[in-house]
């Protein structure tokens, strides 16, 4: 059963979504529909990701009402630099999505060298006043990028949407998203496949719960408030991720989980102060 959490802006988000970084064309569009019938409610896409016309093919193929569904997507960074334009990739999104509201519009990184976030932020606000989209958020986004947005504009983002697994636990900004009522969200909580599920403390873990390590990881976000959007790219998969909600962690578990973060955990090194998305 997919829960939910209310965003400061009043509206619900499910609390766990479905990704679909990597996925393009009739594979997405199939395993959109499939995820949304599986009972999936939150579907993330982004403009530089290159699937929006097959996330929303996959939206109306699944026959689920667009009511009950969240959908987000995300600013290109690359469109930052003129208002107009980003307005107009805003609407671009819509028009590939055949959707006439997005519930969630993102900033996708602040490339704070360019010094354009705050520009573009208000360019959000304005799509937000025009009904364009519902609620509006930021992703790899840092405390000092989020408190000059709310400095300059006085509008701060219901969501920050961030790398986050058990390699890279982000307490800190998780414990300051929180202090400004900002909803934390997970990018890459299964680490991409590639380094966390493999730990033996999460294997222990899963092997005593007689669940998955994917299992446990996602249990550990859903237990720490944190809302994750794993990718699946099978039906077992998909259904295994939604199945976190029948056990909980211990706080020892939660303890053993907390203690794998390090420091350089992130999987591609993309600080968010170095890092230049376009």
């Amino acid at each position: 059963m997919n829960s939910t959490k209310k965003l400061a802006d009043g509206y619900d988000i499910p609390s766990i979504g479905f990704g679909t970084v990597f996925m393009k064309g009739e594979d997405c569009a199939n395993n959109v529909a499939q995820a949304i019938r599986h009972g999936y409610r939150l579907i993330d896409t982004a403009i530089r990701y290159d699937n929006e016309g097959a996330v929303g093919e996959g939206i109306r193929r699944s026959g689920v009402p667009r009511e009950e569904l969240f959908v987000t997507s995300k600013l290109r960074a690359q469109f930052y630099k003129d208002p107009d334009v980003a307005l107009e990739m805003i609407e671009e999104s819509l028009y590939r999505m055949g959707l006439d509201y997005l519930d969630l519009y993102l900033l996708h990184w602040p490339n704070p060298k360019q010094d354009l976030y705050v520009q573009a932020w208000q360019v959000l606000i304005e799509a937000q006043k025009r009904g364009l989209v519902r609620s509006i958020g930021v992703c790899n986004f840092m405390p000092e990028h989020l408190n000059r947005l709310e400095d300059e504009t006085g509008v701060l983002p219901v969501v920050n949407q961030i790398e986050l697994h058990p390699y890279f636990s982000q307490e800190k900004q998780r414990a300051f998203d929180a202090s400004k009522g900002i909803i934390t969200e997970a990018w890459s909580p299964l680490s991409r496949g590639r380094t966390v599920i493999y730990d033996e403390t999460l294997k222990a873990i899963a092997a005593e719960k007689g669940k998955t390590v994917g299992q446990i990881i996602l249990r550990w976000h859903y237990q720490l408030g944190v809302i994750a959007i794993p990718k699946a790219g099978s039906e077992e998969h998909q259904l295994e991720n939604l199945a976190i909600f029948d056990f909980e962690l211990s706080d020892e578990d939660m303890q053993k989980i907390n203690a794998l973060t390090q420091e350089n955990g992130r999987i591609d090194n993309q600080d968010p102060r170095e890092f230049e998305e376009f």
